[in-house]
């Protein structure tokens, strides 16, 4: 495998500099102090100092002066860098223009969000038909002065004349849910608190939805807490939250989540069962008896209460449940599962297996859609039952008499006497491939709405090149068709993408896209940003950014690996990349950066790496098992303490995907990669800009907090190792425009001063 010497690094560098003129060394910084404690921590046999433990505590005195005293070095170390004002200019002009959601359909109306430019937040609009006028139906923006109210999820009530909505503030994990009259935009009383990890959803009689939720924190950090017993509620409209009917819940197993789902035909409440991030899940439901009177309380019915693999409700034609699942098919098949005869020998495969990985399906009109992976991309696949199954269909909101039975008689444990329903049930049967849709070229659908019975498909597509753009299918005559196009201020066809395979450590091939200028040339010197996460089931695929686009513009290349870990190529891919092979993922990217330096892409010197979340932990892994390969690192709101992860907030729900030091043997391989217990002292790092934010209760900033300080305290060269600490903002989502900007201008602005670039800027 290819190596590049740290001393390599030093002589190309000196080279380099000298073919873009004069470049000034950043001087040494001086760091804030930063008390080393005396922690002391025992795991299996082995003591682990701890020594910055006092960071963790984000509301203590001398965090909150450690954070104030790092933000005012990194502020004015950027000060400093004459190129960014003009790179927040540009990145202000290319992210001024409409973006547009595609619509999601109730009662006749098209809801859709929609961005005027540089609005903070997107505004909810709606529709009374297609062809109607769109009108405001929720601003976002009137919320909070400075955008940092942010409209987090929402449901629309089967009639449309409800709209239930989730607020988060500050990027908080922690919703809270309102309701708005969709006739004249304005909101009832209703107000429901200590939401988390929760959809919406409506029963068909329009007069509640079910959701999930917390107990109330009672005592320590609301922020940090560890947050255990999820629990499935009803709301109805009009009463106060202390009246709320509790559905479900499981007391005996703590780590649970519940997210619900009502059918389209309002038949049933799916309940999908699961344990932390484990792609793994359980699938449960409640007969709702009759959409238009539903019977809440009815028992809850465990379908599959076994968690062997992932299995997501798809949608259903009357008894019969049409489940996506990786049982024995790592690619995904679709099967149909009657509910009166759910044993597993009894499924009927409608969907098989194929060479290229299900990511997701839904049902439209009459047909279930299939979103695929074709190496890291996605392809459209409409699948069609036989007239025979589509007789069968009952029509949305008309209930059927029927004979209530013992929620135990669906278990697929049980052994009690398997009962035939009345209603109409379909023999499952083959779907044939009946088309696939037309795209744009290689890209991502990232929206995929549609209703069984309905008429017409709406969905988004993106690229590297190819800004976001909502397209309405017509399901009957198969005609595509735009529905909101954006206008950038982006000239796309000086550029291009190309997708190269390059082989890991292992001899694993691995796919990464490639952008950049056409005609390029690879001569060594192009500054370049590598991007990858490598975690839990997460593909990335292409897709458009208005910052992605002023680095094209700058000069630069941009590279997305697609590593083990992620769900590119399904169950196979993701399980190589976990637990005691997590070494993989770092093997991939490290791969992926000697791929471009050895193809002359870029070179040591030029090279950034960037990461976020699971991919933060990625670029401190790899800074620190080879800080001589990377001319600049980019770790964001990263897991960097793998010991400690499990004991704030959702942290123990990542066990499934990293291990946890609980165990002996996993305890093992997560000291090995840890990213803040492999600095070493006197080791020259790369410059690095790490990214965290005061608000971050996924990822606690403690984190960040205590890798830096160790780093800065380790830093063996001139080489500076800053952070940047958001206030009033969280992991990232919901993050305003404003603050988007100010992030992307001063990460660019790092990389101009730290890679030594010239960039031409428009």
């Amino acid at each position: 495998m290819y190596r590049h010497s740290f001393r390599s690094s030093l002589s190309l560098l000196a080279i380099v500099a000298g073919t873009l003129g004069a470049q000034t060394q950043s001087p040494a910084l001086t760091y804030p102090a930063a008390t080393r404690g005396t922690q002391l921590d025992i795991y299996h046999g082995v003591t682990i100092a701890d020594p910055y433990r006092w960071l963790e505590d984000t509301d203590s005195p001398e965090t909150k002066a450690w954070v104030e005293s790092e933000n005012k070095l990194t502020d004015s170390f950027l000060a400093t860098i004459p190129e960014r004002g003009a790179i927040k200019n540009r990145l202000t002009q290319l992210w001024n223009y409409a973006r547009y959601t595609a619509p999601f359909k109730e009662g006749g109306r098209y809801f859709y969000f929609q961005n005027s430019g540089l609005q903070n937040q997107s505004v909810l609009y709606v529709q009374d038909g297609r062809n109607a006028q769109p009108r405001v139906l929720l601003d976002p923006n009137l919320l909070s002065p400075d955008g940092t109210v942010a409209l987090s999820g929402q449901e629309a009530s089967d009639d449309g004349h409800y709209l239930a909505y989730s607020l988060s503030t500050s990027g908080s994990d922690w919703r809270e849910l309102h309701v708005r009259d969709v006739n004249n935009a304005r909101d009832l009383a209703d107000t429901v608190k200590w939401v988390k990890f929760s959809g919406i959803s409506w029963t068909h009689d329009n007069k509640g939805f079910f959701y999930s939720r917390y107990d109330e924190p009672t005592s320590g950090n609301k922020m940090t807490n560890v947050n255990r017993n999820h629990k499935v509620y009803y709301h109805r409209v009009g009463q106060a939250q202390s009246r709320d009917e509790l559905v479900y819940d499981r007391p005996d197993q703590p780590d649970w989540l519940f997210f619900t789902n009502v059918t389209d035909d309002g038949q049933y409440l799916i309940i999908t069962v699961a344990q932390g991030t484990d792609v793994r899940t359980r699938l449960y439901f409640i007969d709702l008896d009759n959409p238009g009177k539903p019977e809440i309380e009815n028992p809850v019915v465990r379908l599959i209460d076994k968690l062997d693999a992932e299995y997501k409700f798809v949608g259903n034609r009357g008894t019969m449940f049409y489940v996506r699942t990786d049982r024995n098919a790592a690619r995904g098949r679709i099967v149909a599962i009657s509910i009166d005869n759910p044993r597993e020998e009894r499924w009927n495969t409608i969907v098989a297996e194929t060479k290229d990985a299900l990511v997701s399906a839904t049902t439209a009109g009459e047909d279930i859609v299939g979103n695929y992976l074709q190496d890291a991309h996605s392809s459209i696949r409409f699948f069609s039952g036989s007239r025979d199954e589509q007789r069968d269909v009952r029509p949305r909101g008309q209930p059927q008499p029927q004979q209530r039975n013992p929620g135990s008689i669906y278990d697929d444990t049980s052994t009690a006497p398997i009962v035939t329903r009345d209603r109409g049930q379909l023999t499952g049967g083959g779907f044939t491939l009946r088309g696939e849709l037309p795209l744009p070229g290689i890209g991502t659908v990232n929206e995929l709405h549609g209703k069984q019975g309905d008429d017409e498909l709406f969905y988004s597509f993106t690229s590297f090149l190819y800004p976001t753009t909502i397209y309405r299918y017509d399901l009957k005559a198969r005609r595509n068709e735009v529905f909101k196009a954006p206008k950038v201020a982006f000239d796309a066809s000086q550029y291009e993408t190309r997708q190269v395979f390059y082989t890991s450590k292992d001899g694993t091939r691995v796919p990464m896209f490639i952008t950049a200028k056409k005609g390029i040339q690879l001569d060594g010197t192009n500054p370049t940003l590598l991007y990858a996460y490598g975690g839990f089931n997460s593909a990335q695929t292409p897709a458009f950014s208005s910052a992605s686009a002023a680095w094209l513009e700058m000069g630069g290349i941009y590279a997305l690996a697609n590593i083990r870990g992620g769900g590119e190529y399904g169950k196979d891919w993701h399980e190589a990349g976990m637990l005691a092979k997590k070494q993989n993922v770092f093997d991939d990217f490290t791969a992926a950066a000697e791929y471009l330096i050895r193809e002359k892409y870029t070179s040591t010197p030029k090279l950034a790496i960037r990461g976020g979340s699971n991919g933060g932990l990625l670029v401190g892994a790899v800074m620190t098992q080879r800080p001589e390969l990377f001319g600049a690192t980019l770790p964001e709101v990263g897991v960097m303490d793998m010991l400690r992860f499990q004991k704030f907030t959702i942290g123990w729900a990542w066990t499934s995907d990293y291990g946890s030091s609980d165990d002996q043997e996993q305890f093992k391989y997560l000291r090995a990669y840890s990213p803040l217990h492999n600095i070493k002292p006197g080791t020259c790092y790369p410059p690095t800009l790490a990214f965290t934010a005061d608000h971050d209760d996924r990822v606690v900033p403690g984190h960040t907090f205590k890798f830096v300080a160790t780093l800065q305290a380790a830093q063996g060269c001139a080489n500076p190792i800053l952070v940047r600490i958001e206030t009033k903002a969280g992991h990232g989502a919901g993050k305003p425009t404003t603050k988007q900007i100010d992030e992307a201008a001063d990460r660019f602005a790092f990389l101009v001063r730290e890679l030594h670039m010239r960039p031409t800027l428009q």
